[in-house]
Formats: structure tokens, C-alpha cells, sequence
């Protein structure tokens, strides 16, 4: 059930995918569907948590390659929002998710975690309640960028100034958030993030063959 409805949400759209697609291609009822999910969110819940256990892969990856967990951070919006600019189901399930309460709590739970391992040496002192309250207005700030409706903003004018901000919050540097910041604008997004996201797709089915 949860395989097939994570399947058109990251292939048909998760916006104009109804509870009745999900039940007509399970051959199945919709109210029988509710029964395991009261709502799409629920569902959307679900992969939403697979997308937090892929970046994390990621950055175990980009660790080994030798790229600082500060720069991991930073190419993480940055491929998400360039998704979102080259590809509308990724836009649309990335916004989705920011923008659902349940999916935000994931995301908040799982970004809280590793932004006290990426910024501890800038945040000396802080409880874990400020990594808390400093996570709800990176998720602000992440949620503008990727659903950015003034595309006369050039896009690395978009990311630079988020990710000024975002690392600002954290105590980072002036000099340091210069280096991180020019490090991801000199790479490829476009074609990076339509790479990524086709890769979270194969990430996404393998993980339920497995299962």
C-alpha cells in the first residue's frame, strides 16, 4: 500500500494524487486505504522520513569523499532547491512536505539532530532547546527558497541568501560562510539536482523491494 502511494507521489505528483488513484491501483477501497492512513499525510509522512534517512546516507558519503559536513549542509538546499527548479513533482513534494505539520516534525526532529553535530564548535553553550528554536527558522528559511514564486531573483542570489542566513543563525563566520557559499555556487545545480532526485526515486523503490 505505503510502496505503491510513495510511488506516485514522487512520480505523478503528491498534490494530484488522490486517495482513489492509490485504492483504483491497489484495486482496493479508498476507505480501506484510511483505515491504515486517515490522510495523504500520513503516507507523505512515510516517505518524507525515507528522504531524512537518504540525506543522511549522503552525508556519510560526502564525508568519506572528503567533503566537510558544514559544506554537506550547505549542497543539501542547494540540490533540493535546484530540484525544485527543474522538476514540478519535486518542487511539489519538497514544498508538501515543508508545509505538512507531520512531515515538518520529522524534518525538524532530524535536522535539530545534525545541526548540533555540524555547528557545535560555532554554538558553544547552547542548550538543546536553542538547537530547537534555531531549527524552526531554518525550516522558514528552507521552505521560502524552495517554493520561490519570484523568479526574477536569480536562483544563486536565492541560495546565497539563504544560506547566509541560515549559517548566520548558527554563529558561523563571515569569512567561512564567503568560502562555503562561493564552494556550492561554482557547481552545476541544475544538472545536480535533477541527479539527486532521480536518485532519491531508486533510493526510494530499493528501500521497499528490501522490505
Amino acid at each position: 500500500m505505503i510502496k505503491i502511494a510513495t510511488k506516485m507521489f514522487i512520480t505523478k505528483g503528491y498534490s494530484v494524487t488522490t486517495l482513489r488513484m492509490i485504492a483504483d491501483e491497489l484495486d482496493t477501497s479508498a476507505g480501506h486505504i484510511s483505515f491504515y492512513f486517515p490522510s495523504k499525510d500520513d503516507m507523505l509522512a512515510v516517505l518524507t522520513n525515507m528522504l531524512c534517512e537518504y540525506q543522511r546516507e549522503m552525508m556519510e558519503q560526502e564525508a568519506g569523499e572528503g567533503i566537510s559536513s558544514l559544506l554537506s549542509i550547505c549542497l543539501e538546499l542547494m540540490v533540493m532547491a535546484a530540484a525544485c527548479e527543474e522538476d514540478e513533482i519535486a518542487k511539489d513534494f519538497f514544498v508538501s512536505s515543508y508545509s505538512s505539520s507531520k512531515c515538518l516534525s520529522i524534518i525538524h526532529k532530524n535536522d535539530t539532530v545534525r545541526a548540533k553535530e555540524v555547528f557545535a564548535e560555532y554554538c558553544s553553550g547552547w542548550s538543546d532547546e536553542q538547537f530547537r528554536s534555531a531549527e524552526y527558522l531554518v525550516a522558514g528559511i528552507e521552505l521560502a527558497t524552495l517554493n520561490a514564486i519570484d523568479k526574477s531573483v536569480p536562483f544563486e542570489t536565492r541560495i546565497s541568501f539563504a544560506l547566509n542566513a541560515i549559517m548566520m543563525i548558527y554563529n558561523v563566520p563571515e569569512d567561512i560562510r564567503r568560502i562555503e557559499i562561493e564552494k556550492v555556487l561554482a557547481m552545476d545545480y541544475r544538472s545536480i539536482g535533477k541527479r539527486i532526485f532521480n536518485e532519491f526515486k531508486e533510493y526510494v523503490e530499493g528501500t521497499q523491494n528490501s522490505e
